[in-house]
């Protein structure tokens, strides 16, 4: 006889035990050609989600996605298109990066609650055919915001992948 072992939620340990410095600096801040990418997570009730961690995935600014080894030291390293942002208290993300040729960013969010990470796009606000919800809004001083909803009237569009 097996026994089944019990589910466990994500999180909320990413604060301790998955962020590093420079994570979420996928440019350096303020670099030419830079932009922030930034917004809140909040959970179903609207409230501020202060312990989620968000990690994207983009191409660069001629569409191509890179494969670099060594993402999480960069350092002058070459462009690696990866990084991770864990929420503040008030439930804000952000990334220092460029935009992607491929108009959108690829996300992956973990929060407490969740039983699996889950999945969606923020798409640049100038691409063509994005699913509505799923683009960022551009702020006027050049800034790309994204909030994210995990449950409720304003829930985002998440994406499922099939298991392999």
């Amino acid at each position: 006889m097996t026994d089944t072992t019990p589910g466990q939620t994500v999180g909320p340990f990413f604060h301790h035990a998955m962020a590093y410095p420079g994570d979420c600096e996928l440019v350096p801040f303020g670099a030419a050609g830079s932009v922030v990418l930034h917004g809140y997570v909040y959970d179903g009730a609207g409230e501020a989600v202060p312990d989620a961690m968000i990690e994207i995935r983009q191409a660069d600014p001629s569409g191509v996605v890179p494969v670099v080894g060594g993402s999480l030291r960069r350092g002058g390293a070459a462009f690696t298109g990866w990084g991770r942002s864990c929420t503040d208290r008030a439930g804000r993300y952000w990334f220092s990066t460029v935009e992607p040729g491929l108009p959108f960013f690829a996300v992956t969010v973990f929060a407490r609650g969740l039983l699996d990470r889950l999945f969606t796009r923020i798409y640049l606000p100038e691409a063509d055919g994005a699913v509505d919800g799923l683009v960022a809004t551009r702020e006027p001083d050049g800034r790309l915001r994204f909030d994210i909803h995990l449950q409720g009237p304003s829930e985002t569009v998440f994406l499922q992948f099939p298991r392999t």
